[in-house]
């Protein structure tokens, strides 16, 4: 009786007091509000007749409104493809480099191979996840951390400096030294394997500590564990070249050629400013408080790489620094939402608050801002492109901003996407730039200590 009387009581305060269940007076009050007028019905049989409703709220006022000029813009030339993958990240940031790469060797074209970067990319998540699992088999299977690096051992998306870390240890090749593979373009199956293979091999880390194994046994457990990965990865993107010859013809139409290795060929296209002593990750967050560093725990792929840092900023401080950088001729890394509001059709490529108007065609509301969506999981950061230009009015201040996408030339304007001002407000999330760009505000922020922030954070 004790034992009911407890549970009833805690059952109560679960509730709460002001809690109730749906009855008959709130139902009947509920179905009497779908009152069905002649409009009401007419959209019901649109509704139930059309599974596209983005296609029915599109909104005719603003369409052609946006077009595809812009006073400034970065010399960029031609369009990537990451396929069917989570690469964006890569892409983008191989983007950002590839205009001083066709300079340099005086190309019409040019690309990276992503499929030898995506190598070592997953390569060296799977030790870095072998590595957490090591350092936290102390703790339950329940544990936050331990469920977080289990749930998704190796992942395909990213941030830029993942990208960095592993260029800086493997270096990078052109595209002809390593082809794009099924399984770099579609990669599902393959990280469905390596994710099936490494929950495994953890899982008998966990038990091979538990047991009482000495540190030595443990680490030989662990390469033999990585010798695993290397094969399914060699298996299904072959293995990444040690050193290669690539053969180019320049805009001249003279045909060279070069011998030399991956960290031969990155130390010779690299910026000498290219580095995160130089380049802030700036991340507008309404979440948190601006002016502050934040660094995301083991937000990285190489165990020894940088972690995710970046400094919070307002839009305020973000655009200035960006138009900056696109005057002076410098694409820049960024991430949105773009997902949202976005029309990516081939032929239109428009990224604008107003281009689906949801609430008149079903006849509620959508009133959530930018913190709110972040914090409900409405709205994150989910696609890297590169910021390439800006239109502005008379007085220079923007209207709209320029991507160019790594969707192929068949989606949005031969490639590239057009997103409007306020656009940039609402579902911007990330930029990397270059600190001269920064206003002393900015910078001074910039060195203060940063707050860490759990890798299973909302934001991430």
């Amino acid at each position: 009786m004790k034992r009911t009387i407890m549970i009833i009581a805690a059952l109560a305060i679960c509730i709460g007091a002001g809690a109730q269940t749906i009855g008959k007076a709130e139902l009947k009050e509920i179905q009497e509000s779908f009152t069905k007028d002649a409009s009401t019905k007419a959209l019901q049989n649109i509704l139930t007749s059309n599974s596209n409703i983005k296609s029915l709220a599109q909104n005719y006022e603003v369409k052609g409104k946006v077009d595809h000029f812009f006073k400034y813009r970065v010399d960029v030339k031609g369009i990537t493809d990451q396929k069917q993958s989570g690469r964006c990240w890569m892409f983008t940031s191989m983007n950002v480099l590839r205009p001083a790469v066709m300079k340099k060797f005086n190309l019409r074209n040019f690309d990276f191979s992503h499929s030898y970067c995506f190598f070592w990319d997953q390569f060296e998540k799977a030790n870095l996840f072998l590595e957490n699992v090591i350092a936290t088999a102390d703790r339950g299977m329940t544990d936050r951390d331990v469920e977080f690096f289990f749930k998704s051992p190796v992942a395909d998306g990213g941030v830029w400096n993942l990208f960095y870390d592993v260029a800086e240890k493997y270096g990078v090749v052109p595209a002809e030294a390593m082809p794009e593979t099924e399984h770099s373009n579609n990669t599902s199956q393959m990280r469905g394997m390596l994710n099936e293979y490494l929950r495994g091999c953890g899982w008998n880390l966990r038990q091979a500590i538990a047991g009482g194994a000495k540190a030595a046994e443990v680490r030989k457990q662990k390469v033999e564990a990585l010798k695993g990965v290397y094969r399914i990865l060699a298996l299904c993107m072959g293995e990444p070249p040690v050193e290669f010859t690539w053969r180019y013809k320049d805009a001249n139409g003279t045909v060279k050629s070069i011998t030399t290795t991956p960290m031969e060929f990155y130390k010779g296209i690299r910026p000498e400013e290219y580095n995160p002593e130089n380049f802030v990750m700036i991340m507008n967050d309404p979440t948190r408080e601006y002016y502050k560093v934040y660094e995301i725990a083991s937000y990285r792929n190489t165990y020894e790489g940088v972690n995710w840092v970046y400094l919070n900023l307002p839009n305020e401080e973000i655009k200035p620094a960006a138009l900056a950088s696109i005057k002076d001729n410098n694409p820049l890394y960024v991430s949105c939402d773009v997902g949202k509001q976005s029309n990516t059709a081939a032929g239109v490529g428009v990224l604008d608050v107003n281009n689906y108007d949801y609430a008149t065609l079903l006849g509620v509301k959508f009133d959530m801002d930018k913190k709110a969506r972040i914090l409900t999981r409405q709205s994150g950061s989910s696609h890297a492109m590169t910021l390439i230009g800006c239109d502005t009015d008379e007085n220079d201040v923007p209207v709209k901003w320029e991507f160019e996408n790594s969707w192929g030339v068949k989606s949005g304007n031969n490639g590239y996407l057009t997103f409007t001002d306020k656009w940039f407000d609402e579902y911007l999330f990330r930029i990397v730039i270059e600190r001269k760009y920064l206003s002393p505000k900015a910078l001074k922020a910039a060195k203060t200590k940063p707050v860490e922030v759990p890798a299973w954070d909302y934001m991430f």
